[in-house]
């Protein structure tokens, strides 16, 4: 279980196929060992996030993505909270990727929970993912 020092907890994925990234920018990075596939959980507390809309806040989280191809985008809740899922595909770092994004509105917090991955591995590792996203657990 990692306990982030902003009030959210998520659960890593069991076994040893993801990786905790020391160097990673986000306040969580798993990658996937042997594989360039990776998972990700920060929390932004401060400045306007969490008064944007939530779709503004999606489209934010994917600027980093050329040809960026929205496959899928709707609102759910998450641990609770108002959240949106978008599912996409584009380019990062010249490398074709496919995106699982969830941005979840907390209390306090906007939660960004992201599994990327090449396209041919992205199925391999959405179980993992899955675990993740379930467990999360935020003010």
């Amino acid at each position: 279980m990692f306990y982030s020092a902003k009030g959210y907890r998520v659960a890593l994925p069991a076994g040893r196929e993801w990786e905790v990234a020391a160097d990673g920018r986000a306040d969580l990075e798993l990658r996937r060992a042997a594989s360039r596939a990776g998972i990700l959980a920060n929390a932004t507390c401060e400045g306007k996030a969490p008064t944007r809309p939530l779709a503004v806040l999606a489209r934010h989280l994917t600027f980093g993505l050329q040809g960026r191809e929205v496959l899928e985008q709707w609102e759910l809740t998450v641990a609770g909270h108002p959240a949106v899922r978008v599912l996409l595909k584009g380019r990062l770092d010249g490398a074709p990727v496919e995106v699982e994004a969830y941005v979840v509105k907390g209390e306090r917090c906007v939660y960004d929970l992201i599994y990327v991955a090449p396209p041919g591995e992205f199925a391999g590792g959405r179980a993992g993912f899955e675990t993740f996203l379930s467990s999360f657990d935020g003010p």
